[in-house]
């Protein structure tokens, strides 16, 4: 018996409605004589997921008509082993954590049309999984989360259509992937992390803007990239992190040039 197994073990078998578990009348009871399954541990009566869990797992052929169960928690973990052609009708289903578990197994051409459900769990799982041509659909999702989760796999060209999000989170990961000349514009973003995201990755010859921001964590960002007059500037920057660092990237230039 496995760690979660022994924690498991502690929980008193209750079925999922409160009340005894009765294996007489569970119309699975021929099962237990030949020990495919055991109060306490796997039994699909529980209210414990991972009992019911470990009753699907040894009898996935029970799952599908598992899946108009009244227990929302063995309607879920059903969805994980039914056939997938069972799973359109839990796309309604009353219960988040049952849609969730139907949207990680949904073909694509059924996926989308959970793009709106109400609950954002369910959402990002669709964010996870939808086709990239349809990922556009989701860029204006109310969840920061949905969107970001749209950011990490939005195409590259279609990242500049982010740029101008709401959410910082969301901006910052457009600004680790989105490709010049795009780029350019965050250097003007109203956040300084975005800003020294921007400085992380712009061409050095392209860094005199941001050597002179306003926020000294972005001029010290671009201090560790400069060349030529707009690293001598940062040499004298106001902050002496900044001028630390300048220093930093001359000695490492002349090392270059020397070595």
């Amino acid at each position: 018996m496995n760690a979660a197994e022994r924690a498991g073990s502690d929980i008193p078998a209750r079925r999922w409605d409160g009340q005894a578990i009765d294996c007489a009348a569970c119309p699975h009871t021929t099962l237990r004589a030949a020990g495919g399954c055991e109060p306490g541990h796997a039994c699909l009566q529980d209210a414990y997921a991972r009992r019911i869990d470990r009753f699907l797992r040894r009898h996935p052929g029970l799952a599908n008509g598992s899946l108009g169960h009244p227990y929302f928690e063995v309607r879920a973990i059903a969805a994980r082993h039914a056939d997938v052609f069972h799973l359109p009708a839990l796309m309604a289903d009353p219960d988040e954590t049952v849609r969730l578990q139907a949207a990680l197994r949904l073909p694509q051409r059924l996926l989308g049309r959970l793009r709106d459900d109400p609950h954002r769990e369910v959402r990002i799982r669709v964010a996870q999984r939808l086709a990239e041509a349809e990922l556009p659909t989701l860029m204006h999702d109310p969840d920061y989360e949905v969107r970001a989760t749209v950011a990490r796999r939005l195409p590259e060209a279609l990242l500049p259509l982010m740029m101008g999000d709401a959410d910082l989170q969301v901006r910052r990961i457009v600004a680790e992937r989105v490709p010049m000349p795009a780029l350019w514009r965050l250097a003007e973003d109203a956040e300084p992390e975005v800003r020294s995201i921007a400085a992380e990755r712009l061409p050095a010859a392209l860094l005199e803007p941001l050597a002179r921001d306003e926020d000294w964590l972005v001029r010290h960002t671009a201090a560790g990239r400069a060349v030529g007059e707009v690293l001598q500037r940062l040499l004298l920057d106001a902050e002496p992190p900044v001028r630390e660092r300048a220093a930093e990237r001359l000695q490492e230039l002349e090392g270059r040039r020397h070595g």
